[in-house]
């Protein structure tokens, strides 16, 4: 999450500000706690497994069904399944743009983006250049030169290893960014940090040998140009609060553990139920004992009121049953990720039905496409500036940016609204209605050679058919209808010229 200051404080942008740098990573450690707590929820390591009983003999079951890990793969599912759509504005070219985010498999690199916005609420993205190797050419006089290349690259960055500094202002305009490394000698140990310092213009490195706090006596070890000329660490958001898909839920993820371990517990207290006799007593070596082992034991027939029975703690599974189910829908309905186990989330339901039980969904998926443009749109134009440098020609302003949920839909309700909406909507329009249509003009090329395909065909077989019929076609003869009323109207120019 990016921390705010005032930019005055600073003084020169592009010069490491120590107290500055101190000051974000201090942040940056204050959060540490709350993101390992949502990261170890989403990898199975939740509260109840330190859950226990008072009574030490009984050891709990620990039963841990992970909801928050399900809630965060659907919607990352539901978001990202489909990859992001670029668009250039009208009389402008974005060609190199998206050839570059072709190379970098962009697709890919968003689902895991999203991964870590569901978990953590927000994360950070990493824009960089990677040598490569050289360009060789050869001059007019035979010389061979080699020229450096780079190569574009992005990757994702941990959220508890980055911090975004920005102005105060209601534009909040990064001003730098932190990078921070574990490091570790060749035996394992703890070898202090790694900080890296990202400004628009140069980017620097430090390297600390104990905490990851910097000294005024520390000096950066490396130190380049920053050819985007801007911060080329991006932060993304999920939502305004900066909230993870399942951090409200705890609570009710830890409820629903805690009664399903429950359940396990007392099925198993009720397996090792104790044995009481009444009126009369076990020895070792008495007989009953004996049948006892065998699995059969019976009261001796005595008028005393002598019995055996097993003591057990009762419960009404029926009740927590219940209990149980209103948890889970609880879940279900406060992150709006449908439960596609349950029995009335039927695959057979229709186009309207569906889309009543996913609004809530399509809602939160909406919200969280706002937070998600506003981190590309920072992408494109760090991506423009570089293969622009690299003799392009792109301009991203105005270019649209587009994303089909991968929520599934009723295909023939959708076939059907766009022949009802022939003739009235342009097809341009109705076409883009389909899923995984990504240019509704290349589905209008495609549907108009068909049809000059099938025109091809008819004729071929009304030839085939009637050969002399289609001569006949082809080139009129004197004997045609046309012919003889070019005659008539000839014959009838004479007469009145005559007259």
């Amino acid at each position: 999450m990016a921390v705010s200051i005032d930019a005055e404080l600073l003084g020169d942008v592009n010069e490491p500000n120590i107290k500055a740098i101190n000051y974000a990573l201090q942040e940056l450690q204050s959060r540490k706690d709350r993101l390992d707590k949502l990261s170890d929820y989403y990898n199975g390591k939740q509260a109840i497994g330190n859950h226990c009983f008072e009574n030490t003999q009984v050891k709990p079951a620990n039963v841990m069904v992970n909801h928050a890990k399900y809630i965060t793969d659907m919607n990352v599912g539901f978001m990202t399944g489909n990859p992001v759509k670029y668009t250039a504005d009208k009389g402008k070219n974005i060609d190199d743009v998206l050839e570059a985010l072709k190379k970098i498999d962009i697709h890919k690199h968003d689902i895991e983006l999203e991964k870590d916005l569901s978990v953590f609420g927000y994360t950070y993205e990493l824009l960089y250049l990677k040598a490569t190797s050289p360009i060789v050419s050869v001059d007019s006089k035979g010389n061979e030169k080699q020229t450096p290349n780079t190569e574009l690259r992005v990757e994702v960055v941990d959220p508890r290893a980055a911090i975004v500094v920005t102005d105060d202002t209601v534009e909040h305009e990064p001003l730098f960014a932190v990078f921070v490394q574990s490091k570790e000698d060749l035996e394992g140990k703890a070898d202090g940090y790694s900080v890296t310092v990202y400004m628009p213009k140069k980017i620097v490195e430090y390297r600390t040998k104990s905490s990851m706090r910097l000294s005024d006596n520390d000096k950066p070890i490396k130190e380049t140009e920053n050819i985007f000329s801007a911060v080329p660490l991006i932060e993304y958001r999920n939502n305004e609060e900066r909230q993870g898909d399942f951090e409200q839920l705890i609570s009710l993820i830890d409820a629903y553990n805690l009664l399903q371990t429950d359940r396990i517990s007392d099925k198993e207290a009720f397996v090792d139920a104790l044995l009481v006799t009444f009126g009369f007593g076990l020895g070792e070596d008495n007989d009953d004992m004996k049948a006892l082992k065998n699995g059969v034991l019976e009261a001796p027939s005595r008028d005393d009121g002598a019995d055996v029975s097993w003591l057990t703690k009762s419960f009404d599974e029926t009740q927590v049953n219940l209990l149980s189910q209103s948890i889970e829908n609880d879940i279900h309905k406060v992150s709006y990720v449908p439960n596609m186990n349950d029995e009335k989330f039927m695959g057979n339901v229709s186009g309207e039905a569906m889309k009543f039980k996913l609004f809530g969904l399509e809602n939160l998926i909406s919200i969280k496409k706002r937070y998600f443009f506003d981190g590309i749109r920072r992408r494109l134009n760090l991506i423009q500036t570089i293969v622009n440098i690299k003799g392009g020609n792109s301009d991203v302003s105005g270019c649209d940016i587009s994303l089909a949920p991968n929520i599934p839909v009723n295909l023939s309700d959708v076939v059907n609204s766009i022949k009802s909406a022939d003739g009235v909507i342009p097809r341009k329009i109705t076409y883009s209605w389909l899923p995984q249509v990504e240019n509704p003009q290349d589905v209008i090329d495609e549907m108009n050679k068909q049809d000059v395909e099938r025109l091809k065909e008819q004729q071929k077989a009304l030839q085939e058919q009637d050969p002399d019929r289609l001569e006949v076609e082809d080139g009129q003869d004197d004997s045609s209808p046309d012919n003889e009323r070019e005659e008539q109207d000839d014959n009838y120019g004479k007469r009145t010229r005559g007259l």
